[in-house]
């Protein structure tokens, strides 16, 4: 098809031939996708994309940056073999001044950079394009600069990290952009505590990244290696990352009280549970058999667990919209009990169902809460990010436990890990005490099943049950693409101020009052009867994102609207 019309609208549209710069692939590989064109049309962009990825010797479109959960960018444009070789020469930088007792080394786990080289970085990648190749040039850059790897190959963040713990590793590298669509690549590190770094630890990448941008002409193509090339290295080895998981989750049963072998042989025991997992052809798709024992019990299922790039040309996240399939299939079955889950590509976002209700982590890092401290009779505080709902604060006030409540990202829960006995936030991302300190949907995921094997029902009557003794809560969240970023949205959001303590807010039809406003990670406005309505920018792409929270069902969409009314008062909408 392409090459019969490479000479149409379509084509010219996107694809300026010889001149990778000008093209958009990517675009034209979307239009492909809307157009329901044959898989080999799409691939035959990809060519193109994959020599674009290999060639570009140019800088990133936009200067490199880590955010909340890392470095993304546009295949092609920003994530490419140069560039990602250029970030990971900039973490050899880092290691390489790396002094005992330094403020560096606390926040590594490191004290030199030779214990660096010796403990080496675990290597993997999600299902993403070119995933396998930019990895490849990543253990490159490492081996020549003396740094013992563990190459893990296609896996997922949490299991990756797991991997850091078990092999004693100094950090880890996943090359990933997350839940992000199909145009994106990313690039996520984590240290030697195996979570998401601190942001001293980023900034110092970051920079180290944007002066080697700057100071390489060379106007080549980076010298490129594939896998088998990197495995031959002596200083690479094959690890599985998925075994170090299971390891550790067994590891951990005397801390959190949750047993993978246990929950796992009692599910496959039972006539009256069904479980669904929705991969979205990510790299949970190459553990969950696994995680089940590898059985072929017709009580297991797995939706959209083939490979593919694009995802069938949805974008890859926990979402209401891609859980329909799960929904429409546990509305088909006759057991008892049903537990649905969708997890976004790399593994560290999780969403559930039992097919009548859908439990966010709003709701389930709460669930989870109240099972850990009243089923498990586990003793502790709570953590949770600002943007998350309001229910565990009231579990915790009962319990007489403590809250944590940081900035959202969870490398802002460093604080209180091995303390907390649930971490949590908003976008799906979850942990619990004596496992990682990142985010694990396969965490998520035995919580869930334990859930439902020890209170012996569902999940929408256990959150019900929770909500009947200690309040209801309806939290959504949305977000709008926005034409500018950095410190020039700052300055425009500074605008939202006017709505301080003692402001009113047109919510629907009435006014509501603002209580206090909290201000740690953007502008979180409380009212007077606890609802709540929240306005950040994202870290890691030109969005501005807002959360709200309302004590009523009917309010959650008011709060919605009032929160797109002040970004159309300040000229963002």
């Amino acid at each position: 098809m392409i090459k019969k019309e490479k000479d149409s609208e379509l084509f010219s549209r996107f694809v300026v031939s010889g001149n990778h710069a000008k093209s958009d692939y990517l675009g034209l590989i979307n239009e492909l996708i809307v157009r329901g064109k044959r898989r080999d049309d799409i691939d035959e962009v990809y060519s193109l994309l994959l020599d674009e990825i290999i060639t570009n010797k140019d800088k990133p479109v936009q200067t490199i940056s880590f955010g909340t959960s890392g470095w993304r960018g546009k295949l092609g444009k920003d994530i490419f073999v140069k560039s990602v070789s250029q970030v990971t020469r900039a973490i050899v930088q880092m290691y390489e001044v790396v002094e005992e007792g330094s403020e560096l080394a606390a926040l590594l786990g490191v004290s030199s950079n030779e214990e660096a080289k010796k403990r080496g970085c675990v290597l993997g990648f999600d299902n993403r394009f070119g995933g396998e190749l930019l990895a490849a040039q990543v253990g490159k850059v490492l081996v020549e600069s003396g740094f013992q790897v563990y190459y893990a190959g296609e896996s997922a963040t949490g299991v990756l990290s797991a991997a850091v713990l078990q092999y004693k590793s100094a950090f880890s590298i996943n090359l990933t952009p997350s839940h992000n669509p199909l145009d994106y690549g990313g690039y996520k590190f984590n240290g030697a505590d195996g979570g998401p770094a601190a942001s001293a630890v980023t900034e110092q990448i970051t920079a180290n990244a944007r002066s080697i941008v700057e100071a390489d002409n060379r106007a080549k193509v980076e010298p490129l290696w594939n896998i088998t090339q990197l495995l031959a290295d002596k200083n690479v080895q094959q690890l599985d990352s998925l075994g170090c998981w299971k390891e550790l989750v067994q590891q951990g049963g005397d801390v959190h009280g949750l047993s993978l072998k246990t929950s796992v042989d009692k599910f496959l025991e039972r006539t009256d549970i069904f479980v669904a997992v929705d991969c979205v052809h990510g790299a949970s798709r190459l553990h969950i058999k696994s995680i089940f024992n590898n059985s072929d019990s017709e009580k297991l299922h797995i939706l959209r667990d083939l490979p593919d790039v694009t995802f069938g040309g949805v974008a890859p996240e926990p979402s209401s919209a891609n859980m329909e399939q799960i929904v429409s299939l546990l509305g088909e079955r006759d057991e008892r009990l049903k537990l649905g889950a969708i997890i976004d590509p790399d593994g560290d976002r999780i969403r559930f169902t039992d097919g009548e209700t859908e439990i966010s982590m709003n709701q389930f890092g709460a669930m989870a809460y109240h099972f850990l401290h009243e089923e498990k009779h586990k003793k502790g505080m709570v953590a949770k990010t600002v943007a998350t709902s309001n229910l565990a604060n009231s579990l915790a006030a009962a319990f007489d436990e403590e809250l944590f409540e940081p900035s959202v990202g969870f490398k802002n829960f460093k604080p209180v890990i091995g303390k907390a006995l649930v971490i949590f936030e908003e976008s799906d991302g979850i942990s619990i005490i004596g496992h990682t300190p990142e985010k694990d949907a396969y965490i998520g995921l035995l919580l869930a099943l334990e859930m439902l094997l020890v209170t012996d029902i569902n999940l929408g009557q256990y959150l019900e049950k929770i909500e009947s003794q200690y309040g209801a809560y309806y939290p959504d969240r949305d977000g709008v693409v926005v034409a500018i970023q950095g410190d020039e949205l700052l300055e425009k959001l500074v605008l939202l101020e006017k709505y301080g303590a003692g402001a009113e807010v047109k919510v629907g039809e009435k006014y509501m009052k603002i209580d206090h406003v909290i201000s740690i990670d953007g502008r979180k406005m409380v009212m007077e009867d606890g609802s709540w309505l929240m306005i950040r920018p994202s870290g890691t792409e030109p969005k501005v994102r807002f959360y709200v929270e309302s004590r009523t069902s009917t309010g959650t969409a008011e709060l919605v609207r009032a929160a797109k009314g002040m970004l159309k008062e300040i000229g963002l909408l």
